[in-house]
């Protein structure tokens, strides 16, 4: 596609939840959306606020205040759980510290009278049965503070119990779908944050990513729209909302967010995705138009020619310490225990010399770190390295220089759909592939031939599948020499969709 200029296309304004630093979808969707003569500016969100460029992309971090992220009892005295604790205010550890402060003095003032009753002093009857009773009243007060201090800081309130559970269930029957705003505020504080930005940008096309920036980017559009300006909003779906992984402590969440989706999807001017298989579910979800567009977050091989300042691609080996005999698996992908790495530990003890690379988003994440303490249990912490992610364009040559790839996600819905990021990534490397018996990465791995499947969580399949691959790695990498298997694995011909939409949607830009 020929190169314009940003005033024949028009402004693109993408929204993101996260730092866009670790985010390789977001970063390979400006760069393109530039790159073809748009004028891109993406709004993340991050501390502190910053602003660089992406190839001809600009990127904004926004500081974004969350006050609205803890529930409005957190404020308040706990009047049944705590009747006697302090008010959240500050004034317990006020408290705790001034009664700490009473003794110091009073172990000096004691220290004194001994000192001068060594000397051969006279001390009062009266002084010293003063200072006993202040010792006795600031024993008293200890307590007491102590007492209202536990109360204040005993386990705190979760909202799952049957109380919030009657609450959602009210707000969904008397608002329908705008009860997210009492079932999920802290939408609010991303709206706050990034509406007014938006305004001010006046953008022809939002592109607003998942479910959080998708209510600002609707809310920004109707707000433009009543104003005169024919603003498009393209919502970028990269999960099935519905299958997203609950909180255990909050009942309200899960149901809120799934409502805050359900009424802005019906804005969306377009919508892309990362499936066929995603694609038919939001469509059937959200009685869509039509089917979504499917944009796969494949790698972007054009990139490694434009790392910028990244500087070399580093030695994964070398990192690990190990030769390039050592037989070496690698994981590469958020560190989180739905993604099923504790079976890789688990299974270390059973696959001799063996060792393992964790690419990770929190190498020194308290996850992590449990993982790692149970590698040193089991005696293998010694093959276990965990390692930082490295940027976008550098992950497929990092990647290659392993003997198998690692998928080993546990059966959630969000997982059965899609061919994650990590997969095409691993592909690209030509890596013999381990994958958990998710839908689709499984289907297609039988499909190609290129890895072995093993049941989701269970250590001794996992081991077999590892073995298999290890005994006859060529016959794996063979898979990739089938002509045509990588092709449409590409950001290159992913983008195409992507920019098909954008120029539907506004042809010349407005005015």
């Amino acid at each position: 596609m020929e190169l314009g200029s940003a005033t024949d296309r028009g402004r693109i304004v993408m929204l993101v939840d996260n730092d866009v630093e670790n985010d390789s979808r977001v970063q390979k969707t400006a760069r393109s959306a530039a790159d073809a003569g748009w004028d891109v500016i993406l709004l993340g969100r991050g501390l502190p606020a910053r602003t660089w460029t992406l190839g001809r992309a600009e990127v904004r971090l926004i500081a974004m205040p969350v006050p609205l992220s803890k529930p409005k009892f957190s404020f308040r005295r706990r009047w049944l759980r705590g009747p006697l604790g302090y008010p959240p205010t500050g004034i317990a550890p006020y408290r705790h510290q001034w009664v700490k402060a009473k003794f110091a003095d009073l172990e000096v003032r004691e220290a004194a009278q001994r000192l001068a009753a060594r000397a051969g002093q006279p001390v009062s009857p009266v002084r010293r049965a003063r200072l006993s009773g202040r010792r006795l009243a600031t024993m008293v007060e200890r307590k007491w503070v102590s007492l209202r201090y536990w109360q204040l800081n005993r386990a705190p309130r979760t909202m799952s119990g049957p109380w919030d559970r009657m609450w959602t269930s009210f707000w969904q029957k008397t608002m329908g779908d705008r009860a997210w705003r009492r079932l999920a505020p802290h939408l609010w504080d991303f709206e706050l944050a990034f509406g007014p930005v938006v305004d001010e940008l006046r953008p022809d096309i939002i592109h607003a990513n998942d479910f959080r920036m998708l209510g600002v980017g609707a809310r920004a559009a109707i707000r433009a729209r009543a104003r005169g300006r024919d603003v498009k909003l393209v919502w970028d779906a990269h999960e099935f909302t519905p299958g997203i992984t609950t909180v255990d402590e909050n009942a309200r969440w899960h149901p809120g967010i799934c409502a805050h989706e359900r009424e802005y999807a019906p804005y969306a001017d377009a919508v892309i995705t990362v499936s066929e298989l995603l694609a038919e579910m939001l469509e059937r979800e959200h009685n869509l138009p039509e089917r979504p567009g499917v944009v796969l977050n494949a790698p972007d091989l054009r990139a490694g020619d434009d790392r910028g300042d990244a500087g070399p691609v580093p030695d994964l080996r070398e990192l690990c310490g190990v030769g390039p005999t050592v037989p070496l698996l690698v994981y590469s992908g958020a560190a989180a225990k739905q993604r099923g790495l504790d079976t890789m530990i688990e299974g270390l003890p059973h696959l001799d010399g063996v060792h393992v690379a964790l690419v990770v988003n929190g190498p020194t994440s308290a996850y992590l770190l449990e993982l790692l303490a149970r590698a040193e249990e089991l005696g293998v912490a010694d093959r276990v390295h965990a390692l930082p992610y490295v940027p976008y364009g550098q992950v497929v040559p990092f990647l290659a220089a392993a003997d198998v790839a690692v998928s080993p996600v546990h059966r959630w819905p969000n997982y059965e759909i899609s061919l994650t990021t990590k997969f095409l990534e691993y592909s690209h490397a030509r890596l013999p592939i381990v994958v958990s018996d998710v839908r689709t990465m499984s289907e297609t791995v039988r499909a190609t031939g290129q890895g072995e499947v093993y049941v989701a969580g269970e250590v001794d399949d996992y081991v077999r599948a590892v073995r298999a691959v290890l005994a006859e790695p060529a016959r794996y990498r063979a898979a990739y020499d089938k002509p045509g298997l990588l092709d449409d694995w590409t950001w290159a011909v992913q983008a195409e969709t992507l920019l098909a939409v954008y120029d539907k949607l506004a042809p010349m830009g407005n005015a």
